[in-house]
């Protein structure tokens, strides 16, 4: 990879400015110094230092985080803190990607890739990816048939269409329930339809990945295979 193209991939400076900042910044490829933006660095074999600090480079990287409420699930905002501003080095350097998002009220589990192929892979209704949730109501929930059935509501161009829970689980004011969809606030909208307002949303399982014992604002690096596994 052209050095110029790996700088601006880890959103350190742009193609554009990359001859000035080698100029005026040490980067060593293997202790040599490098001034030309054009030089071609083996990503997989030669070491990358710019101000005597190594730079780690991945291809694609994906992460498991723990959204907390008050969080936007976007990389920027002016007015609400973004769920990426917790990343801390060496990923703050990357261009993530938000797969499954929830709204600024909602907690849970929620992936970041680099990679927009998985991004697409978790997202597209035809992957009907299993997503679990665990939701608390203003009071005690007694229609379980009727979400297991379906009921139509709207997505978010107000087109209408059948949403069904897979499975089902409640104790009083709380319930847990799987859906293979994740349509505009469709779990809110489902409960909204028999008579219930949401209180807390919180996202525990996509696919076979769970938030086992992360708190908010905590990530760990994950692979694909986990997701399915």
């Amino acid at each position: 990879m052209r050095i110029d193209k790996f700088l601006s991939h880890m959103k350190i400076t742009s193609r554009k400015d990359a001859k000035k900042f080698l100029k005026m910044t040490p980067l060593l490829v293997d202790g040599k110094r490098i001034l030309d933006p054009s030089y071609d660095v083996n990503l997989d074999q030669e070491s990358i230092f710019i101000n005597d600090e190594k730079v780690v480079y991945k291809k694609d990287i994906h992460l498991m985080i723990y959204k907390p409420v008050d969080y936007l699930s976007a990389n920027h905002d002016t007015r609400h803190q973004c769920v990426v501003e917790l990343l801390k080095e060496p990923y703050v350097s990357y261009d993530f990607k938000i797969a499954g998002r929830l709204d600024l009220d909602s907690e849970g589990l929620m992936i970041l890739t680099t990679d927009g192929h998985f991004q697409h892979e978790i997202t597209h209704p035809k992957s009907h990816l299993p997503k679990t949730y665990e939701v608390r109501l203003d009071h005690p929930f007694k229609h379980e048939k009727e979400l297991i059935k379906g009921v139509m509501i709207k997505d978010g161009k107000d087109n209408p269409y059948l949403a069904k829970a897979l499975a089902l689980k409640s104790d009083g004011f709380y319930v847990n329930i799987i859906i293979d969809e994740g349509k505009f606030h469709q779990v809110k909208r489902m409960f909204e339809h028999v008579g219930y307002t949401v209180l807390n949303l919180k996202r525990t399982k996509i696919g076979n990945l769970s938030l086992g014992n992360l708190k908010p604002g905590e990530y760990i690096e994950i692979e694909k295979e986990d997701l399915y596994d």
